[in-house]
């Protein structure tokens, strides 16, 4: 059995496992502190402390000046007094998420769990419970995979300080940090924290999944990289999971899983990836004035990510009091109900020879909102054992025609034997020509946002 060394070298050994090439869909939750103030987004507790900034006057207007009234005083108001883990599972296991994976400590230096570096934290203070803990023990009782993200490593450029505000003061140095100017290099003593938070959290829960968000990518953390993958991995080696570590843009390219922030790729990646993207455009967090998406953009999403060889890891933002927002409850229940009849086309299938045709574009990370609605004329491809799907982003009337699938394509060397709609029970005619594979579409639409033609092949 393989076991890793902390070289580069070494860690090109690595192989994403088949479960997480399988799985597809993740729920991704962002939950914390910063839920109670619902302002802005997520990164209030930064910004409340930046002179000039909305949360800054914001904060003034309605909790006060930030000498007196500082982030420390919101820990007290998050409660999580209706909480139930178990209630939040059974939704993310219908929306067909198969991999959970918490925030486990966010840059506000907040832990989600009963961390033995600092006292400020859930289980100690708020609502005085292992957030982290007690969700584990009800994924992984379904037989979800559970993972854990941690954006530790941006708390030490995280907060402006000031002799005016409360960060300041020697009482909270263990929530906020020392006082220091805000460009100036990480220091070694805050990187052996980060380490050792980071091993605490592979040894405490054994993650199927370990996110890092940006933080790392500065020079300082950089000849730690090798380090905790060799640690993480080996810890799945020696007890007995396979562990899926996810980055942004800072490792070679087959030693982890590359993730995209609000984004999507062009084209299908030779590296299998992953895209991370809230259910909500203008917060990971809780606020109050959030705006949702609609399930079909979801769907799409999924679909167009799916054909180029990456999984969808989907947010939503708990409220302080532990329940999730209307908005994203029925966007989970959409999406569980299209994965009920065309997951078939999702879980357990790989990447075809090419991701799928139509017109619309992907536009960059960070421009969700500049994504032109896909039609009946974008589909997507995916593969499984004798069946190529193809998946219509838009219902195409009384026929459709894929003009990739044309008398002369190459669908891994065989012919067409069926073809069927996923959710229909109608046979449905087809012809083939040099020109494209024609298909006459049901009568009757088996569900909404999106259509699965399931192309039989026959055996080689």
């Amino acid at each position: 059995m393989i076991t890793y060394e902390a070289t580069w070298e070494s860690l090109q050994n690595y192989s994403v496992p088949n479960w997480f090439m399988d799985d597809k869909l993740g729920i991704f939750i962002h939950w914390g502190v910063y839920a109670v103030p619902a302002y802005g987004n997520e990164w209030y507790p930064r910004n409340m402390y930046i002179e000039g900034s909305q949360e800054y006057k914001h904060h003034q207007k309605i909790w006060g000046d930030q000498s007196h009234f500082g982030y420390k005083d919101f820990i007290s108001m998050f409660k999580a007094e209706n909480w139930d883990p178990g209630s939040w599972v059974d939704l993310f296991k219908k929306s067909g998420a198969r991999f959970i994976v918490p925030v486990a400590e966010h840059h506000d230096g907040f832990p989600m769990y009963n961390c033995s570096f600092t006292n400020w934290n859930a289980a100690q203070m708020g609502p005085k419970r292992d957030i982290i803990a007690e969700l584990e023990s009800s994924v992984r009782e379904t037989g979800l995979k559970f993972g854990l993200s941690t954006h530790r490593a941006f708390n030490y450029h995280y907060f402006t300080f000031s002799e005016r505000y409360d960060n300041y003061l020697p009482e909270f140095h263990k929530l906020y940090g020392v006082p220091h100017p805000t460009e100036t290099p990480v220091t070694y003593e805050f990187i052996l924290d980060w380490y050792a938070r980071t091993c605490e959290l592979v040894d405490r829960f054994s993650p199927d999944v370990l996110w890092f968000d940006f933080g790392w990518h500065r020079s300082e953390f950089q000849p730690w990289h090798p380090r905790i993958l060799a640690y993480y991995y080996n810890h799945g080696i020696e007890h007995g999971y396979e562990p899926v570590l996810q980055y942004k843009g800072v490792l070679p390219d087959n030693v982890a899983v590359y993730d995209i922030e609000r984004g999507k790729l062009d084209d299908i990646r030779r590296y299998y990836w992953q895209t991370d993207t809230s259910i909500s455009y203008k917060s990971w967090g809780y606020i109050e004035d959030d705006e949702f998406k609609s399930a079909t953009s979801i769907i799409h999403d999924l679909v167009d990510i799916v054909s180029k060889n990456g999984n969808l890891l989907l947010n939503v933002g708990p409220k302080p009091d532990g329940t999730i927002p209307t908005g994203a409850i029925k966007v989970l229940q959409d999406l569980g109900s299209w994965l009920e009849v065309n997951g078939e086309a999702i879980f357990g299938t790989r990447h075809w020879l090419t991701y799928g045709e139509g017109p619309t574009g992907t536009p960059r990370s960070f421009h969700e909102k500049e994504q032109a609605a896909y039609t009946s004329k974008d589909i997507r491809f995916t593969q499984k054992d004798h069946a190529l799907y193809a998946i219509c982003l838009g219902w195409p009337g009384e026929q459709i025609k894929i003009n990739t699938l044309h008398s002369n394509s190459p669908i891994n060397g065989r012919k067409i034997a069926k073809v069927s709609m996923l959710g229909s029970d109608q046979q449905l005619s087809w012809t083939q020509d040099g020109t494209g594979l024609a298909i006459q579409t049901p009568v009757q639409k088996p569900g909404e946002h999106a259509y699965t033609f399931k192309i039989t092949l026959t055996k080689v």
